[in-house]
């Protein structure tokens, strides 16, 4: 199974992608088994990048049975084939289950029709069972060559060429089913879906009083059913890896009865479709209503979400996630040597990583097996510490202990939104003050951040009161962009007065600054001598210490469905560049992912300086393009990335050197970004994040009772973050030296490497760095590392 081998260090000298060659390369791509969201974008960055490279690319349409059935069902694929396929949801190249795969003639007949093309490299895009045919089917490839030139079907020579198969896989599957990576294309967006109909179920729940039994998709994994749960603070959730304990009947009863005493207007139970009990016996929907109405004489109704889920346009998760996938297929098949066994491309916290494709099938089987064996511990804990860590959030959330078995630590916790509103705030203060509460401790809620803090705005929080917030975009306790120096003494004051032992601050660059001037202070107030942690959460992503912040991934999906729009209208008239302003200060993150999501020609950030040779080569390119079958233009420009290079200068060039060839439009998106409700992964990260947050203050406060002493080292306050694989909690000060204060942005951004990934997917040449991928890694056991960040 799993081995225990540390990863195969990476090469410690750049490798670039002008390095490999694809040359004389034929790769041929499909989906097969349930389609997901996502697939597209996938099946457009293999294409693209193939033909970058300098390798035929191949569409084999109908998945594996289009793969045996030959003829027009394998087609090469040019740079136009895969235009205007992002935002599409499904496959457009199609898919089946195909029975005639699973025998030995069919594998026969298909490796016949690959080879009268020369295809020696697939890309498999499906669930496990699709990758465990692939595997089959490389590893009996030398014998089916063999077994053809015997039957005369093709030449001695054909089969020395065209010796070995290599396969690279990537998982498609709404389901989140499949062990070794983080997240599977198409879960975000079938997140995405479930959470669209639960916020509007919970306005007429709400209306009624009613209760609501909602049925959602993922098989035999309940990864959808846990995370929605926890994404919308449902009050009861059936999986299939944790059946409910002997007796859940009058429990749930109990619970469901206690909520709508403490004055809560509706319940929410979600059910994954293969939710059983701990005798392995079903539990449907049906049952589950039966049971409260006849318990309880509650107004119940089931919803069956079916394939909605399955459905709608791609989320900016998935479109990145997939690009980024499709893009590390192909360099990890340009790899591929005869002994390359078959790999599966994923993602591990948010780093690329490549995998057994054996391993992992291995590992996902094993699950199901502790499942069937009434094993339900080992279950969870193979699937993996995403899932772990989801399902013991959701329980110390979802369930409040009675208040004389919960061991006070007389402590009080103070919580404050610090900076401009982003979405998924809300959700993190729900999550801190219930973790808070469940750990004893007494919460205080801060109102309109440091400037409330001073005024002293100041009073508890309790469990209830945060019902209902994770769906609320904005910040309900309200927040400023006031720092805290000018308040130090009326602070000091309110901290002494509420006698406040911790600190968490929500906020962005304002809270990362606010956090270094208390930080600074605690020499003339000991008040400010106590832990102090900051979750980072603002749209502009620009907090040093964290991969992400909370708000931004909300603010991706505005820009990327706004860009859909703009291109469909753009699509509409013909011959037309659209320029869009997006925000984020002086960093270039949502201009560069939006733009990667969007499939923008081009992204102007701050980061990488530009000049007017920059601006005329992309109206050069535009013309070219205008040639093309893809008669229309998007270019995003971040607020700042020049003082001098406006939106409305950009937009001028454009219109006059595009003259007779295309004209332009602008949009500025302003304020929108800001607002709406948080998407799935901001409500998730959110409520994740924050409750580690907790956890770090409880243990702090528990060493500095222990030891008696007050909080004066750097370790006491600190920035929490996601850094590629780790979640990590670093000293403010030192932090400092990686912060460039003047643009507010952190001196080193990951996302930079991303960046030729958005050139070469728009017919640009660049210099992308490889360095990254590499060997393949072993499947880790999920409880063997320190601290992984699961997203």
């Amino acid at each position: 199974m799993a081995s225990n081998a540390p990863p195969t260090p990476r090469a410690s000298f750049p490798r670039f992608l002008e390095h490999l060659s694809g040359s004389g390369k034929a790769i041929g791509v499909l989906t097969s088994g349930g389609d997901a969201q996502g697939m597209n974008a996938a099946v457009r960055a293999v294409v693209r990048m193939g033909i970058y490279v300098g390798a035929k690319v191949y569409f084999i349409y109908e998945g594996y049975q289009g793969m045996v059935d030959g003829g027009s069902n394998i087609v090469e694929a040019n740079w136009e084939s895969v235009s205007s396929i992002l935002q599409v949801g499904g496959t457009i190249i199609g898919s089946a289950r195909c029975k005639a795969f699973r025998t030995r003639e069919g594998r026969l007949q298909a490796a016949s029709n690959l080879i009268q093309r020369g295809i020696t490299n697939l890309c498999v895009i499906g669930g496990d069972g699709s990758l465990t045919g692939a595997n089959i089917f490389r590893k009996e490839w030398s014998e089916l060559l063999e077994e053809l030139a015997k039957n005369g079907k093709i030449s001695q020579e054909a089969v020395k060429k065209y010796s070995y198969l290599n396969v690279v896989g990537m998982v498609g599957s709404i389901d989140n089913d499949f062990c070794g990576t983080d997240m599977t294309i198409g879960t975000d967006s079938a997140l995405h879906r479930i959470m669209e109909v639960v916020d509007a179920i919970m306005t007429t729940a709400q209306s009624h009083q009613r209760t609501f039994v909602l049925e959602v998709m993922g098989r035999h994994c309940g990864y959808l059913a846990l995370v929605s749960a926890l994404a919308c603070g449902a009050d009861w959730v059936f999986l299939p890896e944790s059946p409910p304990e002997e007796g859940w009947e009058e429990n749930m009863c109990v619970k469901l009865s206690e909520n709508r005493a403490r004055k809560k207007r509706l319940n929410i139970i979600i059910v994954a479709e293969g939710a059983i009990d701990t005798q392995n016996n079903p539990i449907s929907s049906e049952k589950i209503k039966d049971l409260v109405v006849t318990q309880l004489g509650f107004d119940t109704r089931v919803t069956i979400l079916g394939h909605v889920q399955r459905g709608g346009t791609p989320s900016a998760f998935d479109r990145i996630l997939a690009s980024r996938m499709g893009v590390e297929a192909v360099v990890a098949l340009l790899e591929a040597t005869p002994d390359t066994p078959a790999c599966v491309v994923s993602l591990s916290g948010n780093q690329a990583v490549r995998l057994p494709l054996v391993e992992c099938v291995q590992m996902t089987q094993d699950v199901q097996k502790a499942m069937d064996e009434r094993r339900f511990k080992d279950a969870v804990r193979l699937r993996g510490r995403s899932f772990e860590g989801n399902l013991n959030i959701y329980k110390r959330l979802a369930i409040k202990l009675p208040d004389d078995q919960i061991q006070k630590s007389n402590c009080n916790v103070a919580v404050v939104n610090v900076g401009a509103p982003a979405a998924g705030m809300n959700a993190a203060v729900r999550s801190a003050v219930r973790v808070g509460i469940a750990d004893g401790h007494k919460m205080l809620a801060i109102y309109d951040g440091f400037d409330g803090f001073a005024k002293g705005k100041i009073k508890e929080i309790g469990w209830s009161d945060v019902g209902g917030w994770t769906g609320q975009g904005g910040s309900i306790l309200g927040t400023k962009r006031v720092l805290p120096g000018k308040f130090l003494e009326e602070i000091a004051g309110q901290m002494r007065a509420h006698s406040i032992n911790a600190l968490l601050i929500i906020g962005g660059f304002e809270a990362y600054l606010g956090l270094l001037e208390l930080s600074a202070a605690r020499e003339r107030h000991e008040e400010f001598c106590i832990p102090m942690v900051m979750v980072p959460a603002t749209v502009s992503n620009n907090v040093p210490g964290s991969d992400f912040s909370i708000g931004s991934d909300t603010a991706l999906n505005t820009i990327t469905d706004t860009c859909d729009r703009i291109k469909q209208s753009a699509s509409g008239t013909k011959r037309r560049v659209f320029i869009i302003e997006t925000m984020g200060g002086y960093c270039g993150y949502l201009a560069n992912m939006g733009g990667l999501a969007a499939g923008a020609d081009a992204a102007y950030i701050f980061e990488e300086p530009f000049d007017i040779r920059d601006l005329q080569s992309n109206v050069e390119h535009l013309t070219e393009k205008m040639k093309t079958t893809i008669q229309r233009g998007l270019v995003l420009r971040n607020e700042s990335c020049s003082e001098n290079y406006t939106t409305d200068f950009i937009y001028q060039l454009y219109s006059e050197e595009g003259k007779g060839v295309f004209d332009c439009r602008k949009n500025v998106l302003g304020h929108m970004q800001q607002g709406g409700v948080p998407s799935p992964f901001d409500r998730n990260f959110g409520t994740k994040i924050s409750a580690r947050a907790m956890q770090w203050i409880t243990t702090k406060l528990k060493e500095s009772h222990s030891k008696g002493k007050k909080c004066v080292t750097d370790d006491c306050i600190c920035v929490l973050g996601i850094s590629k694989r780790d979640v990590l909690f670093q000293p403010v000060a030192e932090l400092k030296k990686e912060t460039d204060f003047e643009h507010r942005i952190p001196k080193e951004q990951w996302w930079l490497k991303l960046r030729p990934l958005m050139k070469i997917l728009a017919k640009y040449k660049a210099s992308y760095d490889v360095s990254d991928s590499g060997q393949l890694e072993p499947v880790q056991p999920r409880s063997t590392q320190g601290e992984p960040a699961t997203i």
